[in-house]
């Protein structure tokens, strides 16, 4: 039978909830910890699908990983003895491809099919292979495998095309083992980045640069064990900030780092919530009195990409004309046509959203395209009249850790039933 979520209409999002570690970071991680033979540790992991499909390639590989309490990973990883993960887990995830650095960094050789996850549009990979490439791999695309290998990798200048934050990651864990020094240039610069380089230098790495667009790695010949903790979710804190914006509520969101989060609080300030900071904590208060803006996804510090269906279910309620503009990803506006179902008043012209706000939604049995789509009609549900049904919420819990009992602790009603109860 497959689950669905009832949403109840017109609620308010009230309290407190404490934010989990960074899906963005963890999926990145998992595959680093693979570059040393000796036990890690990783703490404040999220318990999402992602994970889990994650955990199941790292076991294919020949790792040990073991749970020491529910958020902390033990990762062992001397007896990984394959460098192809099995194609069957990798067309699951799209992150899977961070283990293309990782076994290429471990085993100088990877065969991996082409990734799999949320459809966004065009996400090549032509921008991790140049990197490879640069550092003298041969890479090779067959039959729908990429096949890396390289008898040596060494440092290697590298200039991005295009802002990635695959990309970037990706030539880091190549890197931190290759002969030599590697410069990236036009690197991303999401606190996702920072995390993963921390938690490589913690490793023995040196890495200098991640979080500005210029990283430098100095190879190393050996890793070993480290403790790493994983860095609060921002876009699930934004989530939750939007959510109570939104509703109208009134919530403190917590054990966050405020300034992972600058882009978002600005427009809840643009739109008319007030917003506090604190040193690891930020209150959002709703408003009646909503006001229409502009809004355009860029790579951080820009506006995420990952929250811009929240913020246009914000902007629906918000009287006036608001535009939104995807710059990140071609096919992030499939959410659309699901909140016209709500009576949602939005044309799509190019890459902008023209959203016409201040009219009253109601209830629909909307369909999940994507993972923070699927999220942003949770908040949807709750604003509109009636109660909402979201389905195919296989995608919401990629990235959310069961995200029903999430808003129930703020003080709304969002139920996960199966097809046949209610």
């Amino acid at each position: 039978m497959a689950a669905y979520f009832l949403v109840k209409g017109e609620q308010t999002v009230k309290g407190r909830i404490t934010i989990n570690g960074a899906k963005n970071s963890a999926v990145a991680l998992l595959p680093a910890a693979l570059l040393t033979e000796e036990k890690v540790k990783i703490d404040n992991l999220p318990r999402i699908t992602d994970i889990n499909i994650l955990l199941e390639i790292m076991r294919a590989l020949g790792a040990v990983v073991s749970f020491a309490g529910g958020r902390s990973l033990i990762i062992d990883g001397a007896n990984v003895d394959s460098f192809i993960p099995p194609e069957t887990l990798v067309n699951k995830l799209r992150a899977s491809y961070y283990l293309m650095g990782s076994l290429l960094g471990r085993f100088g050789r990877v065969e991996i099919p082409m990734p799999g996850g949320c459809d966004l549009g065009p996400r090549p990979i032509d921008q991790h292979i140049k990197g490879f490439t640069a550092m003298g791999a041969e890479v090779e695309v067959e039959h729908g495998l990429v096949k890396v290998k390289a008898k040596a990798l060494k440092g290697a200048h590298i200039y991005l095309d295009v802002v990635s934050v695959g990309a970037t990651i990706n030539i880091m864990l190549a890197a931190v083992k290759a002969e030599g020094r590697t410069v990236i240039e036009n690197a991303a610069r999401e606190p996702e980045i920072v995390d993963v380089a921390n938690f490589l230098n913690a490793m023995g790495a040196q890495i200098r640069g991640a979080g500005t667009d210029v990283i430098k790695i100095q190879g190393v010949r050996e890793l070993h064990g480290a403790e790493h903790s994983v860095i609060p979710d921002r876009i699930e804190a934004g989530t939750f900030m939007i959510a109570a914006a939104a509703t109208g509520g009134e919530l403190i969101v917590a054990d966050v780092i405020p300034r992972h989060l600058e882009p978002v609080t600005a427009k809840l300030k643009e739109v008319g919530a007030e917003v506090e900071l604190g040193p690891d904590y930020i209150g959002v208060r709703g408003s009646n009195g909503l006001a229409a803006c502009d809004v355009k996804t860029f790579p951080y510090p820009g506006f995420p990409t990952d929250l811009q269906p929240h913020m246009m279910v914000l902007l629906l309620k918000a009287p006036g004309i608001s535009l939104i503009t995807e710059n990140v990803f071609e096919r992030r506006f499939r959410h659309i046509d699901e909140l016209r179902k709500m009576g949602a008043m939005i044309t799509l012209e190019g890459r902008t959203a023209i959203i016409n706000g201040g009219r009253p939604l109601s209830s629909a049995p909307l369909r999940a395209m994507d993972l923070r789509g699927g999220a942003a009609f949770i908040i949807a549900g709750l604003i509109a009249s009636g109660d909402t049904i979201v389905n195919n919420i296989a995608y919401i819990d990629r990235g959310y850790e069961k995200i029903e009992e999430r808003f129930q602790e703020v003080g709304v009603c969002v139920q996960r039933l199966e097809t046949g109860q209610q």
